[in-house]
């Protein structure tokens, strides 16, 4: 589970960050991971405080440069499945915050593991012209030889490409969510899910603190 959460947390890391421009939408998905991964991986293995496990410092790494570029709206839903669509406005709105929150504090906690893999890529399939669903494919090799799948789900909106799913050997982060998403749901609807998800969240604060 640790290295799950690790390869997770460098995805987000090295797959995301630092989508600034417009002339980011113009490239290609894989060429645009590719280049930025490059990019943040140099900074997170030269950034002595990261590698300490800083944690206010890869929170603000977090939340400035890497969540504006994940669709979490859509990343809840698919996780909330059938039980989104009779979930009121509100509670759809509180259902994201909660959840990014706990990716936030999820994927923060582990970003200092970040330090001597490398990333490779597999080239782009399917319609070139596609704007949604694109999987890019890539590979992590870890400091023994080591390899991981991870591969991105992604769109294409106006201000660019977002990721909105991520798979690490197979296993897809909503798919993963989404289970237990559906088992408090069950136990206690939709307040019941959120409750749950806001004390956890609570929980990450404390700590963090």
């Amino acid at each position: 589970m640790k290295i799950l959460k690790t390869i997770f947390a460098f995805a987000l890391a090295a797959g995301i960050a630092g989508f600034v421009n417009i002339a980011s939408a113009q490239e290609a998905p894989d060429a645009l991971i590719k280049r930025i991964s490059t990019d943040v991986l140099d900074t997170a293995k030269a950034d002595k405080d990261i590698q300490a496990g800083n944690k206010k410092k890869v929170l603000s790494l977090v939340e400035e440069k890497i969540l504006p570029y994940i669709d979490f709206g859509r990343m809840t839903s698919l996780a909330a499945g059938p039980a989104w669509r009779d979930a009121t406005p509100e509670q759809q709105a509180q259902l994201t915050k909660e959840f990014r929150t706990l990716l936030v504090y999820t994927y923060s906690g582990v970003i200092s593991s970040v330090k001597d893999q490398k990333i490779t890529f597999s080239p782009l399939r399917g319609d070139a012209g596609a704007t949604d669903g694109v999987e890019v494919r890539s590979q992590v090799v870890q400091p023994r030889g080591d390899t991981v799948r991870l591969n991105y789900r992604m769109e294409k909106v106006d201000s660019g490409w977002k990721i909105y799913d991520i798979s690490i050997l197979g296993a897809w982060l909503v798919e993963t969510y989404k289970g237990n998403f559906e088992s408090e749901i069950a136990k206690g609807g939709m307040a019941g899910l959120i409750k749950t998800l806001a004390d956890k969240n609570k929980t990450l604060a404390n700590g963090a603190s």
